[in-house]
């Protein structure tokens, strides 16, 4: 059993909004962060990988983001990233096909969350291929609750 911590939560309200960050948000199997962009009233508009939803929530790790500061010279926030959940103590590589849980609700890793393009124009630096398969996991929300920066995170 693996544990490990939410540093961070973030949602942006519409496309290309800056992302704000959040003590806590609310989930719904399906559909998403009540309030984010991607959240959906009906489920549609959602993109979906090999059957999966993959737009729901995605991650991206704390340690990442350090590093890349660190062996860069940046200062970057970890908002900057435009996940909507920074971890800390998990490697979310690991979590692809894999069931996780966060304060009793269950994700489901989709696929690893690349960087694009548009993050890399919007942050106005290089980003690939230096943070490819390093950009975070994209998940499926398989219940409703509340999550909240400091929840522990647990996989199997």
């Amino acid at each position: 059993m693996t544990v490990a911590s939410i540093l961070g939560i973030y949602i942006a309200p519409s496309k290309g909004a800056g992302v704000m960050g959040y003590p806590k948000v609310s989930l719904r199997a399906g559909k998403g962060i009540e309030g984010d962009r991607y959240f959906s009233q009906t489920g549609k508009n959602r993109s979906s990988y090999q059957g999966q939803p993959d737009w729901e929530i995605t991650l991206i790790e704390s340690e990442v983001i350090e590093s890349f500061n660190q062996e860069k010279g940046y200062r970057f926030h970890e908002s900057d990233f435009r996940r909507n959940l920074v971890t800390q103590g998990l490697r979310l590589n690991d979590l692809v096909g894999k069931t996780f849980t966060i304060n009793n609700v269950s994700f489901y890793g989709v696929q690893l969350c690349e960087p694009c393009a548009s993050l890399q124009k919007r942050l106005g630096v290089r980003i690939l291929p230096e943070l490819v398969g390093k950009g975070g996991l994209r998940a499926q929300i398989r219940g409703n609750g509340v999550i909240a920066v400091g929840d522990s995170i647990s996989s199997d």
